[in-house]
């Protein structure tokens, strides 16, 4: 997750929930991560959450998440699905019927439905979808926010901040993963 903007934020207590290509968002407790209290994403700096048990093809993150959920969510690879930022937990709802002014951000990719207007292509256990800009960019068009890339290099707190990130125009459709605080 990226802080695009010039403050740090608390996301402690939101959410991110996956759902299967067709299914409910967080629709068990394994498909959803809560980040603990007083959580703070700094100015221009990422997150990295760790999620699920690694498959076929698969190896230990670099660097070391910063959170960790052991079991679960195991994001489906080939067909596709979808990954949520909540700022409250929105227990196995279906996409469109998400409480109201929880969703900050979602992706989707294959066949998963709910994408911001069109889904990246499918991933697998040698691919991953990387936000263009290194976070900053931010359409709400997940096929032009991603590019599919192999050999991704994930980003944790300990990461430098992103230098391009408060050169972004302060639009509201460009602020990044945390753009709901703007909204």
């Amino acid at each position: 997750i990226f802080n695009n903007s010039g403050a740090a934020v608390n996301i402690g207590g939101w959410t991110i929930e996956y759902g299967s290509a067709t299914g409910n968002w967080g629709s068990s407790a394994s498909n959803i991560f809560t980040f603990p209290a007083n959580t703070l994403i700094q100015s221009c700096k990422y997150i990295l959450v760790g999620v699920g048990t690694t498959g076929t093809g698969g190896g230990a993150i670099s660097p070391t998440p910063d959170f960790n959920q052991s079991g679960g969510p195991n994001l489906s690879a080939g067909v596709g699905g979808k990954v949520a930022l909540f700022n409250a937990v929105n227990t196995n709802l279906p996409c469109g019927s998400e409480l109201a002014g929880t969703l900050v951000d979602k992706m989707a990719y294959g066949t998963g439905n709910c994408p911001e207007v069109t889904a990246t292509a499918a991933l697998n256990n040698t691919n991953a979808a990387v936000r263009n800009g290194g976070g900053t960019v931010d359409t709400d068009n997940n096929v032009s926010n991603f590019t599919l890339v192999t050999n991704a290099v994930p980003r944790n707190s300990a990461s430098p901040a992103n230098a391009a990130c408060l050169s972004t125009p302060t639009s509201r459709s460009t602020w990044g993963s945390v753009k709901s605080i703007y909204r």
